[in-house]
């Protein structure tokens, strides 16, 4: 029985790609005071309801076909919203004032390895050698970035619970990434569909951001505080998501995944750029590492057979 592929990438589906992970760093360059200024849980609700209220036109736009959506799909939209914005944005938040920035990168990337492995569990998907081997050098990359290039830095690590909702989260992220190829999520226009999530990751995010509120939480009371809050809605949410689910519907929640292992990298460009951090040798090490076994891993480990093709490019 004959079966459809994909057609190949476009240089703007690369593009995309590719600045996933610049947006997605962003936030870190405008959200690197804001957890002393505001509530884990109140930043990330802001975060969302402002996401959705600039999306709401395309969603108003399409209205017929969000509300058809949204009646026939109602579990899925806020499972979404939970996983990819409330786990992904408030636990996070709140995760990082009980952990350290290294910590929390190096759990999180492995966000891409949990995305193989439910497909793998799920879905029966092929991991070939070459893709695996990517991975790993990718993820030795992520590892040599947080560790300053000592690997004895391996024994000093402890963890705490702010450790273990960060790793709540990177599972969260993997099961967002794999209900994205959902039909029905497929086959909603994504600038409507991205307005739906936002605005159901505000809803799920509303009972703990009035828990903050009154129980003395900060807001937001600055023009700083809301400039951060400005560029988190604008690059780290509406800009980053978007690449992200484009990313996903052209090449694949597994190779969509990798992009979290451009993040340490582009973090510390743009940490170098923004913040005037100095770059160390070992943060070549890590760039080379990790941009090789991400070529790896997507230009020759994206190759399973028409089987698995057909089955993925349908699940």
């Amino acid at each position: 029985m004959p079966h459809t592929t994909s057609p190949p990438p476009r240089l703007i589906d690369w593009t995309l790609f590719l600045l996933a992970p610049v947006f997605f760093s962003s936030n870190l360059i405008f959200g690197r005071g804001i957890t002393g200024d505001i509530a884990p849980y109140t930043t990330a609700f802001l975060r969302w309801a402002g996401s959705a209220l600039i999306m709401f036109p395309f969603v108003w736009r399409e209205r017929q076909i969000c509300l058809a959506f949204l009646r026939h799909h109602t579990a899925l939209w806020l499972a979404l919203g939970i996983l990819g914005m409330g786990i992904c944005g408030g636990v996070v938040y709140w995760a990082l004032t009980l952990t350290t920035a290294s910590n929390a990168t190096l759990i999180y990337t492995t966000s891409s390895l949990f995305i193989i492995v439910f497909q793998w569990l799920f879905q029966g998907r092929r991991i070939s050698l070459i893709e695996f081997a990517g991975m790993m050098i990718a993820f030795a990359g992520v590892a040599v970035i947080v560790l300053k290039g000592d690997l004895a830095a391996l024994l000093n690590l402890s963890f705490n619970i702010g450790d273990l909702a960060i790793l709540a989260a990177a599972i969260a992220f993997a099961l967002y990434s794999l209900l994205l190829r959902n039909p029905a999520v497929r086959a909603m226009p994504p600038l409507p569909l991205f307005g739906l999530l936002a605005l159901s990751g505000a809803i799920v995010l509303v009972p703990p951001c009035l828990h903050e509120i009154f129980t003395g939480g900060l807001l937001p009371d600055t023009p700083l505080d809301f400039a951060k809050l400005s560029g988190i809605i604008l690059f780290a949410s509406l800009a980053a998501f978007y690449c992200f689910q484009h990313a996903v519907q052209v090449f694949g929640p597994g190779i969509a995944g990798m992009t979290l292992y451009l993040m340490p990298p582009t973090s510390i460009v743009m940490a170098v750029i923004f913040l005037g951090e100095s770059f160390e040798s070992y943060h070549m090490t890590g760039i080379v590492l990790v941009m090789g076994g991400l070529v790896l891993a997507t230009a020759f480990g994206r190759k399973p057979s028409g089987a698995a093709v057909g089955k993925d490019e349908n699940s």
